[in-house]
């Protein structure tokens, strides 16, 4: 599997602990979303409506060797943040071929597909598929 090294690690911690304690990571990733500039409204932002909650995203590719990724969702979005939180812990500030490079499908390796429903792991997929179609 194609991963730079800091999304690699987040999956390797994701695979470090089991059951209930993946959705404490999870939550513990979406206290940790980077607040967005003080220059990037919301409003400028693209909404993700296949999340369950209220997503938004921007990617900024003017430095194609050091993509920028900022991402907005309410404190009441725990599931939503944590994985906006991954794909900038893992994805943020690195090259564009190496973003496009991430297979699609990354996020089943976090073990999640037990304790999340299909239609919010959706969100993280969108999230990753919006990413790219910017930087293609």
């Amino acid at each position: 599997m194609s991963m730079p090294a800091a999304l690699a690690e987040v999956v390797s911690d994701f695979k470090a602990v089991n059951g209930q304690d993946k959705l404490q990571l999870l939550l513990e990733f979406a206290n940790e979303l980077p607040p967005l500039p003080a220059d990037l409204e919301e409003a400028a932002m693209e909404p993700v409506p296949e999340c369950q909650s209220p997503l938004f995203l921007h990617v900024d590719a003017q430095d194609r060797d050091h993509v920028r990724l900022y991402f907005s969702a309410p404190a009441e979005a725990p599931t939503t943040r944590g994985f906006a939180a991954i794909l900038a812990a893992g994805l943020d500030e690195h090259p564009a071929d190496t973003i496009l490079a991430v297979p699609d499908d990354f996020y089943s390796e976090l073990g999640l597909a037990t304790l999340i429903s299909p239609l919010r792991l959706r969100g993280i997929s969108a999230m990753l598929a919006r990413i790219k179609r910017r930087l293609r």
